[in-house]
């Protein structure tokens, strides 16, 4: 084993590798990557001028610009509140949603301030379950989107506008300028439009207006989150990759990924443990193309040793400073390390540091990027999707697709290393549910050695979704899908319902994963989701 460190971040990394990887950042350092990326010089990804490369650079100093802006944003919360506003709502999907959760989960809430939910679901009993936690007379919605025509975060707005009785004082709109998000605000009377720098994709969007705003509300430090950030600045735009985490960072899991080693496992201790949720967004999304990318495996359980194949690379986010309140995963790492498993560490010091960390791994990813060839910021096959969508809605009923039966399952099921197992869940999320998945996860990752992953739809269309159609074709996919008892009516929606929506995503986004020739089958959960799956578990 080989260890080596930069700027605080510290690997062992196997002798097998160590030759590749320091070819690698010698060639970073010679080819002076880090100073292209921060010059927007778009060659570095590919031909210059092609789309979504250097109008996609804006996340590089967003923290510094709009670090002037926090006491306006933090004033402009305190005033809502003050005006009797005490709850919020962001309605959004993948880069407008999953930071938003992640600082929701790590800050917690003031008093003070506004208690923050988010929804990014089109299953009518999340939509419902949303309804019943808050008052909605003293509720704030946050509409976000970047195209201003997200639609399931429009079919949000129209069920809550609705609700309100047209109350544009209880809507906030976060979006590009030009939208027709911009315009509705305007014409509806919004609280305010916060118009965010287009020059920034969704994924690269937690310290821009997307991720500030619903920070504010919820009483986030936002001069010590931008902080962390500014104060990384200087790191980055070092050409000397053991001066330059975020390029010593990149080059490694990039060299690993050609390497075999794509499945990037994520272990983050307390009180940031739901970093994950947004970070395999941010990697997927950005690598996952042209038969390339890394698979972010996030919230799987830590196991023993003989639990894992040869196709990880573990990082551990350990809070350095007792941050935190939680497992100890430092016993976990260390079986692992002396297993032999590779593994790099990287301090954290709590909720604050969470704009560093995220700064880091964005630079990460565009090197990574540049390591895989690829464009780390279009998503080519994401759109897919959408189109499936739509042409599951105009056929006017759900395509008769059959579950799996025993035999179906055990196909699926028998597999290992480099394959993974993507399970998908369309069902409102709750604690109970996800406690249950991760049993599952954990009992399939420990009788096959695949690597698992987990997402609700159809949020991870915006997130991991991209990775699953245009990465490698290892994926192996498990739709579990229930069917909400009582439907809710989209206010002059098309589709006209929630679950009529959920329904054509789930349907579109099987079909399409068995278009591109992938093992991809469904489960029904009847009854309560919980229990229906539990008994799965139980059965396989």
């Amino acid at each position: 084993m080989s260890a080596t460190e930069s700027a605080g971040v510290t690997a062992s990394i196997p002798d097998l590798y160590a030759g590749a990887i320091e070819r690698r950042l010698e060639r970073a350092e010679r080819e002076d990557v880090a100073k292209r990326i921060f010059d927007r010089d778009d060659t570095l990804w590919g031909e210059a001028g092609q789309p979504e490369v250097s109008n996609r650079l804006g996340w590089l100093d967003i923290h510094d610009r709009l670090a002037a802006e926090a006491d306006d944003l933090e004033a402009f919360a305190g005033a809502a509140h003050d005006d009797g506003l005490t709850e919020a709502v962001v309605l959004g999907m993948g880069g407008s949603s999953l930071a938003p959760e992640v600082f929701r989960r790590s800050f917690g809430t003031r008093a003070d301030r506004f208690i923050l939910h988010v929804l990014d679901s089109t299953d009518a009993d999340a939509v419902r379950d949303v309804e019943a936690q808050i008052d909605v007379s003293k509720a704030l919605f946050v509409v976000s989107s970047k195209s201003g025509g997200t639609v399931e975060t429009l079919s949000a707005f129209h069920y809550f506008w609705e609700k309100t009785g047209g109350n544009g004082s209880q809507f906030v709109a976060v979006t590009d300028p030009g939208t027709s998000l911009e315009a509705l605000g305007g014409e509806r009377g919004f609280r305010r439009v916060f118009v965010n720098d287009p020059n920034i994709g969704g994924r690269y969007s937690a310290l821009s207006y997307f991720g500030l705003v619903p920070a504010a509300l919820l009483g986030a430090d936002l001069k010590g989150l931008l902080g962390s950030a500014v104060e990384l600045g200087t790191a980055l735009r070092t050409a000397d990759a053991s001066a330059n985490p975020g390029l010593w960072l990149g080059s490694v899991l990039g060299e690993l990924s050609l390497a075999g080693r794509d499945k990037l496992t994520f272990v983050v201790d307390p009180p940031i443990e739901s970093f994950g949720l947004w970070v395999e967004q941010l990697i997927a999304e950005s690598t996952g193309k042209h038969g390339k990318g890394i698979l972010p495996v996030a919230d799987e359980p830590v196991g023993a040793p003989e639990a894992y194949g040869n196709d990880r690379v573990f990082v551990h986010l350990h809070d350095a400073g007792g941050h935190g309140v939680g497992p100890d995963n430092d016993a976990a790492i260390a079986r692992l390390t002396e297993a032999g498993q590779l593994i790099i560490t990287i301090p954290t010091h709590g909720a604050n540091d969470l704009g560093r960390i995220m700064v880091l791994f964005e630079f990460a990813t565009a090197v990574a990027g540049w390591v895989l060839e690829i464009n780390p910021f279009d998503q080519p096959n994401v759109q897919a999707a959408k189109d499936k969508t739509k042409e599951v809605l105009s056929l006017g009923s759900p395509p008769d697709i059959a579950e799996a039966d025993a035999d179906a399952l055990r196909a699926l099921l028998d597999a290992g290393p480099p394959s993974y197992l993507a399970i998908q869940g369309y069902v409102a999320p709750s604690p109970e549910f996800d406690g249950e998945i991760e049993a599952l996860r954990e009992q399939l990752r420990d009788r096959t050695t695949m690597a698992t992953t987990f997402g609700y739809g159809p949020r991870y269309l915006h997130s991991t979704g991209q990775l699953h159609k245009g990465g490698k074709p290892d994926g192996r996919f498990l739709q579990l899908l229930h069917v909400a008892d009582d439907d809710l009516t989209i206010p002059g929606g098309d589709p006209s319902s929630f679950e009529v929506l959920k329904r054509a995503q789930a349907d579109g986004d099987l079909l399409i994963l068995r278009e591109h020739g992938l093992p991809a089958e469904r489960i029904v959960l009847r009854g309560d989701p919980t229990t229906a799956l539990r008994t799965l578990k139980e059965n396989l």
